[in-house]
């Protein structure tokens, strides 16, 4: 199984870049996890914020692996403590299926985009700058697979 983290926004920090390389190394055996940094849409004076999110939706929705199993990230979404993650990732790993995590942007996910999601993951209730969500989701995804794998990385 294969994962990609499709995320509306380019060039983060370099802070977020070394972090989430950082953490796509530790889980290149247990679940590859690929960036595809999709491009916002234009925003601005005199610009239709609707329209940008659609086009962002339409560009997310294309970088999509056929037959994944989505998951949106949103904090309307199912909190996870890190052992259900862990349950959860067990039970995405029992459909053998490959895995996408959307990060939408600044007005969050497109209808079509929610559409398509077979559900929807929250770090909570708070709003989190988008770049730093690409971090937390490789580290929460590598913790997953520390705890499947009774690695010590997990301490709780």
């Amino acid at each position: 199984m294969k994962a990609k983290l499709v995320a509306v926004g380019e060039r983060p920090p370099g802070w977020v870049a070394d972090g989430y390389a950082d953490y796509t190394k530790r889980l290149s055996r247990e679940l590859p996890l690929e960036l595809v940094e999709v491009a916002p849409g234009m925003r601005g004076k005199g610009r239709d914020a609707a329209r940008a999110m659609h086009d962002e939706g339409e560009r997310v929705l294309a970088a999509l692996p056929k037959n994944a199993w989505v998951v949106a990230l949103d904090g309307r979404g199912k909190p996870y403590t890190s052992e259900q993650l862990a349950e959860r990732l067990a039970a995405w790993r029992q459909q053998g299926r490959d895995l996408a995590f959307l990060i939408g942007g600044p007005e969050g996910h497109a209808p079509d985009v929610w559409a398509r999601a077979d559900e929807r993951w929250a770090f909570g209730p708070m709003t989190l700058p988008h770049m730093l969500v690409r971090l937390l989701v490789a580290e929460q995804l590598y913790r997953a697979c520390s705890i499947l794998g009774n690695h010590p990385y997990h301490r709780a």
